[in-house]
């Protein structure tokens, strides 16, 4: 069962790392228009769909992602002190309440939206040579099939931590800063606190 679940992770990463790459051409994106509007002195109005759509397509995403590394906020700033068996079972009625019936429902009408946007061949209505809008559309139900993939193997974790009473491992990935790596590189350890230093 925890290969499953890891196998789930990594797929997870997969999708995130991959559509995060999209921060690179969108960047790209913003400076080249950048540069073309004030220095060129010719703007394209449509690039503003595009940046949109390059940021949503990113943001949806790596929600799935986000949820597999157990990165969402929280609400709940009790949470941390409670045992793992209550954490689970908390995030157990959270999830079967609240998560699957609504990313249940963003992806029925994702695809809804998507499979008119395509029918009707739907552009930006924004400037008169507005960019196609379905294949963006398209992106509502895939983020919410991923998230939906990645709700159901949360759920089996907090099942898991019901049972056994500890929370089951995770895919790792990089962490945005290895605090007992930086600790090791300024020799924190060595550091005196204030009280040390006033005794």
């Amino acid at each position: 069962m925890q290969k499953i679940l890891l196998f789930i992770d990594k797929v997870s990463t997969f999708v995130g790392h991959f559509f995060s790459w999209l921060i690179v051409g969108l960047t790209l994106l913003i400076s080249w228009e950048v540069f073309s509007r004030y220095v060129m002195d010719n703007p394209h109005a449509w690039v503003f769909d595009v940046m949109i759509m390059l940021y949503g397509t990113l943001f949806m995403m790596a929600g799935a992602y986000t949820l597999s590394k157990n990165g969402h906020v929280r609400g709940d700033v009790l949470y941390g002190f409670f045992q793992p068996r209550t954490q689970a079972a908390l995030d157990l009625i959270l999830y079967i309440v609240f998560f699957i019936p609504g990313i249940i429902a963003l992806t029925y009408a994702g695809y809804s939206f998507a499979i008119e946007s395509w029918q009707i061949n739907e552009h930006s209505n924004i400037t008169a040579d507005g960019p196609p809008v379905y294949p963006f559309k398209t992106i509502i139900p895939l983020a919410g099939l991923m998230l939906l993939l990645q709700g159901v193997v949360e759920i089996a974790r907090c099942v898991i931590c019901l049972k056994q009473g500890y929370w089951p491992s995770r895919e790792e990935d990089v962490e945005e800063v290895d605090v007992d790596k930086l600790k090791e590189m300024v020799h924190a350890d060595d550091v005196a606190t204030p009280a040390q230093v006033k005794s």
